[in-house]
């Protein structure tokens, strides 16, 4: 199975214990997913605990420090953001799209003590069911809430370079809490499935481990070949949605919405620079969203498309085993790097040393002059033209 429903190590990857769920939906793996399913048991961990003992000791090594990492960097670093976007910065609409990524990688970091605690108890969960329900939906609510704000924020920055006049009479703190507030509506709904899914059990080796795993029957029984079936359907369908709405179609958005505002900015050489230290922030925080999630993405997708064949290839099967855990690490480090990001992009090294945290965020936060609204309204009025480069927005 993928690794993040299945396990709460991450929320996103299991381990060496045997669970019951399906392979490919969220972190944790089995062999023959879509094999002979009348005799395939959800509970089974072949791949992982096939692996030399060295090799997966390093692996939950690495998974305990990166989670660690993250949860110390994530939490200190997005905790800023917060209080300086939330208390001390005066409220613009730039500052409401950075503070609401800032809260979605504040409380998936804030959840990772009970992923290093799962790591290091060699995959066993104490705390619960619902905690256990909670902790995965928490990884995917962080997930599409980062990726849709990131998508709005690539669609605003567009809106604001095409037609700055209209967006500089339009774009309000107001309504983009309005959106704000559909983005978060719109992540739940999409996480919702896995604290529906999401169950307890004991390992199939030793009872006394309980693990945390994706349950898509709903059920004990995993031995009668309809609700094997309705297992891989609900499977497959969380697997291709998660692809289809978590990464694809919010990236070809993004992807749209930068070639719009490359091509104007090749056109406007004032707007231009006027635009490119919040244009290289946003790219920034995109690239590595996408770099940090891809991997993830696509190690999914292998092992839904592998399983979904005749043939599943032992040499794919050792891959995901592998590379699942690894990319699910790299997508949890996403969550603490932004901070970083507004500290060594918002102005020059020398000063982000020498002035306060505060003011480097409001450096790296800071709307910006548009000079494209003073030129467009340059027939209007001398004041009018004043007040745009002064007020406007790119």
């Amino acid at each position: 199975m993928t690794m993040m429903e299945l396990t709460s190590s991450g929320p996103f990857y299991l381990s060496n214990n045997n669970i019951t769920t399906s392979k490919s939906d969220d972190f944790a793996t089995n062999d023959s997913f879509y094999g002979d399913t009348e005799e395939y048991d959800y509970r089974d961990d072949h791949d992982y605990k096939d692996l030399p003992d060295d090799l997966r000791k390093s692996l939950n090594i690495m998974s305990l420090i990166v989670y660690s990492l993250a949860f110390v960097l994530g939490v200190l670093g997005n905790g800023v953001v917060i209080w300086v976007t939330g208390f001390k910065m005066k409220k613009t609409v730039n500052t409401v799209w950075f503070l609401n990524l800032a809260v979605a990688d504040f409380l998936f970091t804030a959840f990772l003590p009970l992923s290093v605690t799962y790591t290091a108890m060699d995959f066993h969960w104490p705390f619960g069911k619902f905690m256990c329900k909670l902790n995965t939906t928490i990884s995917f609510l962080n997930m599409f809430a980062s990726v849709y704000i990131l998508v709005v924020i690539s669609a605003d920055r567009c809106v604001s370079v095409v037609w700055p006049v209209w967006a500089q009479n339009h774009r309000n703190v107001r309504k983009a809490s309005g959106v704000s507030l559909g983005v978060w509506i719109v992540a739940l709904i999409l996480s919702s499935p896995y604290f529906i899914f999401r169950d307890t059990g004991p390992s199939t080796d030793d009872e006394n481990i309980i693990n945390c795993f994706n349950n898509f029957a709903l059920s004990d029984d995993d031995e009668t070949p309809s609700v094997i079936q309705l297992q891989l359907f609900r499977h497959r369908a969380m697997a291709i949605t998660r692809f289809l709405l978590g990464f694809v179609i919010p990236f070809t958005v993004i992807v749209s919405c930068y070639a719009v505002i490359i091509h104007r900015l090749r056109r406007n050489r004032s707007l231009a620079s006027h635009s490119s230290r919040p244009f290289k922030i946003i790219a920034a925080i995109i690239i590595t969203f996408f770099l940090c999630w891809a991997p993830f993405h696509i190690m999914v997708l292998i092992e839904l498309v592998n399983h979904m064949s005749n043939y599943s290839s032992e040499i794919l099967d050792h891959v995901t085993t592998i590379g699942v855990p690894i990319a699910t690490s790299l997508a949890f480090l996403n969550s603490c790097l932004n901070p970083l990001l507004y500290v060594f992009m918002g102005q020059d090294f020398k000063d982000k040393v020498r002035k306060s945290i505060l003011n480097v965020l409001e450096s790296a936060f800071q709307e910006e002059v548009s000079r494209s609204y003073t030129y467009t309204n340059s027939m209007i009025t001398s004041r009018s033209k004043e007040k745009s480069v002064s007020d406007a927005e790119v």
